[in-house]
């Protein structure tokens, strides 16, 4: 349990890792927020195909894995005394990494394509880049519903079982609700919110599992 426990640490830990290298890379050195035309997103893909390739596998691909094996170990800390919380809240993770794990390999998988077909046919390569984009994005999309549900759910059973600190997981809770409210499409800005403290719940979870020294009380 001991070794498991330090695992989803580590895991935690690369899950804040992923969000804090991502948000820079996307926010200010592609700014993805400005790509409004479809054309403008294929030629941002065009002239930073390798690093955009390594990014979306370091924030999806390898995301979503080691949400698994966090997953996992939070089940194995916070089972005892919280079986029906975790039973449902260990797929609910495994689904949401599975969602993200395929996202990220078809946008990955159609960068290459879409690249080689940009130099033939400006328009051919928007109009397969679209499909593309929407079948990825629709896989990744209201990501913070299930991660928040999660989020909610680890913190409600970390709570029962007080396998957490109180002030984690009363942080979870809050962060949990702003990305719930976040599905709410007027409401849809929060979700930066919410990945702003995931980092902090991953990087503070983190710390405790690979410490291991939180005792119930």
């Amino acid at each position: 349990m001991k070794n498991l426990s330090k695992t989803g640490g580590l895991s935690a830990l690369y899950l804040a890792a992923a969000y804090l290298a991502a948000m820079p890379f996307f926010l200010l050195v592609v700014k993805i927020q400005d790509l409004a035309d479809p054309l403008q997103m294929v030629e941002t893909l065009a002239a930073n195909q390798g690093s955009m390739y390594a990014m979306e596998f370091v924030v999806y691909v390898l995301f979503g894995l080691f949400l698994v094996v966090l997953a996992v170990a939070l089940r194995d800390r916070l089972r005892i005394g919280a079986e029906a919380l975790m039973d449902i809240a260990t797929p609910i993770a495994i689904v949401w990494a599975g969602l993200l794990i395929a996202s990220g390999m078809i946008y990955n998988a159609g960068i290459a394509p879409v690249v080689i077909l940009y130099d033939k046919d400006q328009a051919q390569a928007v109009s397969l880049w679209s499909a593309i984009d929407a079948v990825s994005s629709g896989l990744s999309g209201n990501g913070e519903i299930i991660g928040g549900t999660w989020m909610l759910l680890v913190s409600l059973a970390a709570i029962k079982t007080r396998g957490l600190p109180r002030a984690l997981n009363t942080f979870g809770i809050a962060v949990a609700a702003v990305a719930i409210i976040s599905s709410i499409p007027p409401l849809k800005d929060l979700a930066f919110i919410f990945g702003l403290g995931q980092i902090v719940w991953f990087i503070w979870l983190g710390i405790i599992m690979l410490g291991d020294k939180w005792q119930r009380t």
